[in-house]
């Protein structure tokens, strides 16, 4: 694995420096974060040591190494002993992970990550009817059928609902947005999995599904976007009342 040149770690000083200070291990950890996603170290690039990294975000050295631990957990670098850290991934192979960290360790408000989900979803469905293939709407068509199939048995209808909007991600060909999208849906799983718990919601979802099918297949990104806002508005009610409740 290559070494960190000197003039290497001059611009890691720079670029730590230039980023706000905070507290502890979590604000270390969000700093470094910044710092590895930001494209400029290569894959399998040794860091500075502890001691290097501590002097330059003006912290203790354990504040480091718990840091470099949490980041090691989530796969982002690889500590080894006698060895050194090393960055395991690209700047895109980090977002998944950075982006449930980020998230994890801030002060979450689920009133905003729904809104963020409602947006993503939208424009999701909009480069879905521009790039979706036979394929794409053939993966939709039978998690809808699924949908339909499983209407008394709420559980089955919620995962059948999932894979109709997984595929609806695949067919957007957009690996970042399906990145945050897995994210945000994550931490929203104990509300989505309530969204749906009656038979009028059920029908309601299904008749909202097939809106957004119909215009994929068509290629109309106009009429996908707003079927899928329509779908958000009604959904987005149920689960802010969930998060309420």
């Amino acid at each position: 694995m290559p070494a960190y040149p000197e003039n290497r770690t001059l611009n890691i000083a720079d670029s730590l420096n230039a980023l706000p200070a905070g507290s502890p291990v979590t604000e270390v950890a969000r700093r470094l974060l910044d710092l590895f996603t930001g494209g400029d170290i290569a894959p399998g690039t040794r860091l500075p040591p502890e001691r290097q990294l501590a002097a330059t975000l003006e912290v203790g050295r354990s504040a480091v190494r718990e840091a470099l631990a949490a980041l090691e957990i989530l796969g982002i670098v690889d500590v080894r002993p006698g060895s050194g850290t090393y960055l395991r991934g690209s700047a895109s192979d980090l977002l998944p992970q950075t982006l449930r960290w980020g998230l994890l360790i801030g002060d979450r408000n689920t009133a905003e990550l729904i809104e963020l989900r409602s947006g993503l979803e939208i424009y999701v469905a909009r480069l879905a009817a521009a790039r979706a293939d036979a394929s794409s709407v053939a993966a939709l068509t039978t998690a809808l059928e699924a949908m339909r199939a499983s209407k008394d048995d709420f559980s089955a209808f919620a995962a059948a609902d999932s894979r109709f909007h997984r595929a609806l991600s695949e067919a957007a060909a957009n690996g970042t947005i399906v990145d945050m999208l897995h994210v945000v849906r994550s931490l929203l799983q104990v509300y989505s999995d309530r969204a749906v718990h009656d038979t009028e919601s059920v029908l309601t979802a299904i008749e909202e599904h097939d809106a957004i099918l119909r215009a994929v297949a068509a290629s109309d990104e106009n009429a996908a976007a707003a079927a899928m806002a329509t779908h958000m508005s009604t959904a987005l009610l149920r689960l802010s009342g969930d998060a309420a409740g």
